[in-house]
């Protein structure tokens, strides 16, 4: 007879099974129509602002002009009519706390005149800015709690737009959140300072390259890899709902041997969302390109077009949060977490990044000239250098604890910072430091050697390199390490700042050996060759998984931080604080107040993992252990009841029955020892705590994990209360 803890399960099977795709009401519009609809984008400038108001906008909005003050209130104007004949009752600032999820405090645009009168109201104050209490959100340690003030300022690089709700819209303005004293308290701030930063130096290079007047700024695709299942299964398990993630689960009979999901064909539910979530994303002016199935059972992937890095940092966030939203109405509950199954792929966020110029040029694409394949050598050199450099800050980037659980894991690369470039371009990288290539004279040589060939090289003659978390594919680089949950801000503005720092050094090398060089070609190539073999170390083609590679790359001085805390301990280290110093995408305070932040956020989250863990061993696997052991006990009494002279044929049963009760026995003691390991942190300082979470915490929750995993296969499937891997994973 089925039991009511195994009822829920069954009739989260049932409804999960019958549920229909969802059907949305849309408009019979081409998706180049609907695209930007509800963003306050260049032509809604151009249709309602005064055109010395609108070139004056547009310079700021794409030409990095700081805002002029003396047209705010045009544009608060044309901004707050645009929003109400959108239907808009109300605005935000819409920022990006150190949270990483976006926050907004509505206000109405409804006020009273002088005259008590009702009317709608949006000046220029408005615009530009808010004040938020700042108090209770995370600074690590940069504010008292007291210190309550906090204020959000538009960014006009960013589009304005109209957020939809079921019983209304309201007005977003992207925005940077700085404390009372100006320091950065979000990660949109130091994201901006670092492509401000970028570009000073790269478009100082490209000067000296003989290329002047061109506006410089860093791009980013972001892939966001997810997990769908059905919120049925969803609300049984609370480790998901309170972690994000399974906190036990046994690996089913079929998860992804057979590599059939990866691309194919996608049901009719789940491409319902997919098709809905474009829809959404679309009016926001969201440039998605591709959707499809991932490698592990109920994963998936969506890519958009590149923007520049702040914009798609921001759509980034959008589209997190319209997949939520659209999850709920077709009742799915959608899972961000790096590592929300145990035995399959994980989820990431490759980050697609490169440099473009205001011309339309990308600075990472091999041209066809002699001029472009060494300008596209210089700039591949400054950011292998960069990540060379820097592998420890770019790793403490993309530190979290469930971003522990995915690298070096199915597929996921290494926590070990290399670059990978294909073997095209490290033979032209070998040719050129063996002098082969020597430059000036010889640029036909770089041509010859396949430079200008190297978009359909790399794509088509070199093979991917799954394992490196920082792989050149073909006209960008793919940091590929940034999880899933993750935003993409802190990698990018770390990368920004790194490869600007190298560019400024690159900077410092080529006006001296121009200076002593009769041919400007020659003089770049040499330096140039510098780099190639500077940058040796950071370059890896072959596999990030083996044993091979990690003894190796110690012996090349290359940092493995396998876990978080010692990870985030890059952000203190003293190259790092003159990097971000130097480049002003951090200040000093604001450095310390991220690593104390990080750590405190890496300790919450395991402190909120052990705590559901608990739970469901207490109040989900230990009762199901002891009404399958009793179970076993009734059986076999009664057995005996009626072949008491046959005792003999109940050995295997007997047997059963003690290792039923040695495993309660090893859950219970398994468990008491996660607690004695939790209870044993208190006391200590943030790195201590963080550090003895990661050493001895997280190896006795895998432990206590393992033992109730078997518990999970050995218990009566009718008596087992939370959903298993193969109704998550498989029933959509």
């Amino acid at each position: 007879m089925t039991t009511p803890a195994s009822e829920g399960r069954r009739r989260a099977i049932e409804i999960a099974s019958n549920r229909a795709p969802r059907v949305f009401q849309t408009q019979d519009v081409k998706a180049s129509d609907l695209f930007g609809s509800n963003t306050f984008d260049q032509q809604a400038m151009a249709e309602r602002l005064p055109k010395d108001v609108y070139r004056s906008l547009v310079k700021t909005v794409h030409g990095g002009h700081r805002l002029d003050q003396n047209i705010a209130t045009v544009v608060a104007h044309a901004v707050k009519e645009w929003a109400i004949e959108k239907g808009a009752t109300h605005y935000c600032h819409w920022f990006q706390p150190n949270t990483g999820a976006t926050a907004e405090k509505h206000d109405a645009f409804l006020t009273t005149g002088d005259d008590g009168q009702p009317i709608e109201r949006f000046d220029a104050s408005q615009l530009i800015q808010s004040e938020p209490d700042a108090s209770s959100f995370p600074s690590g340690g940069l504010r008292a709690t007291f210190e309550a003030r906090g204020y959000t300022a538009w960014d006009p690089s960013s589009p304005i737009f109209v957020m939809d709700s079921p019983n209304g819209k309201t007005l977003c303005l992207p925005s940077v959140f700085v404390s009372y004293h100006g320091q950065a308290l979000d990660k949109k701030t130091p994201l901006l300072r670092s492509d401000e930063y970028l570009a000073r130096q790269a478009e100082a290079v490209l000067a000296l390259l003989g290329q002047r007047g061109t506006r410089v700024f860093s791009t980013l695709g972001p892939e966001q890899e997810y997990f769908l299942i059905d919120e049925s299964f969803y609300t049984l398990r609370p480790d998901l709902m309170a972690c994000g993630r399974t906190l036990l689960g046994a690996k089913g009979p079929k998860g992804q041997e057979l590599e059939d999901q990866y691309f194919g064909s996608i049901k009719p539910r789940i491409l319902a969302f997919m098709q809905e979530v474009e829809h959404e994303l679309f009016k926001l002016g969201v440039p998605m390109k591709t959707r499809h199935n991932e490698v592990a059972p109920a994963q998936f992937e969506a890519a958009p077009v590149y923007e520049s890095v702040s914009v798609a940092a921001d759509h980034n966030q959008l589209t997190m949060e319209i997949m939520r939203r659209v999850a709920e109405r077709h009742h799915f509950a959608l899972l961000l977490h790096e590592k929300p199954f145990g035995g399959v792929n994980g989820s990431g966020k490759h980050n697609n990044w490169s440099l473009a110029t205001s011309d339309g040029e990308n600075l990472l694409d091999p041209g066809a000239t002699p001029e472009k394949n060494l300008r596209f050598l210089v700039f591949l050199m400054a950011t292998l250098k960069a990540v060379q450099r820097h592998q420890g800050a770019l790793r403490a980037a993309i530190a979290s604890a469930g971003n522990d659980h995915r690298l070096g894991a199915n597929e996921a690369p290494p926590a070990i910072i290399s670059a990978f470039i294909g073997e095209a371009l490290t033979r032209i990288l070998d040719q050129i430091e063996s002098g082969k290539v020597k430059g000036a004279t010889a640029e036909s040589q770089v041509i010859n050697l396949g430079v200008s060939k190297l978009p359909e090289l790399a794509r088509d003659n070199t093979d991917r390199n799954r394992t490196s978390p920082f792989a050149f594919t073909g006209n960008k680089f793919e940091f590929r390490a940034v999880g899933s949950s993750q935003s993409s801000a802190t990698p990018m503005a770390t990368l920004n700042a790194a490869v600007g720092e190298a560019l400024e050094e690159m900077a410092k090398r080529l006006k001296k050996a121009i200076a002593a060089s009769d041919d400007l070609d020659t003089a770049v190539m040499s330096v140039v060759r510098e780099y190639v073999t500077e940058t040796r170390s950071i370059r890896f083609e072959g596999n990030g998984y083996s044993d091979e590679w990690r003894v190796e790359a110690a012996s090349r001085g290359l940092l493995n931080l396998a876990k978080t805390p010692e990870a985030l301990k890059q952000l203190v280290a003293p190259a790092t604080k003159k990097l971000f110093t130097k480049s002003g995408v951090y200040r000093a305070d604001e450095l310390e107040s991220r690593y104390h932040l990080e750590l405190e956020r890496y300790v919450k989250d395991l402190e909120i993992e052990v705590a559901s863990m608990d739970e469901l061993v207490v109040g989900f696997v230990m009762p199901a252990l002891y009404k399958h052991q009793g179970q076993l006990a009734s059986s076999i009494e009664a057995v005996l009841d009626v072949l008491e002279d046959e005792t003999d044929l109940l050995a295997p049963q007997l047997d059963e029955l003690r290792s039923v009760a040695r495993l309660i026995a090893e859950v219970k003691s398994k468990l008491e020892a996660m607690r004695a390991t939790v209870r044993a942190t208190h006391g200590k300082d943030d790195e201590a705590v963080a550090r003895a979470f990661s050493d001895r915490v997280v190896p006795a929750m895998e432990a206590l994990r393992e033992a109730c995993d078997r518990a999970e296969c050995e218990v009566d499937d009718a008596l087992w209360p939370l959903p298993k891997y193969r109704e998550m994973l498989f029933v959509v």
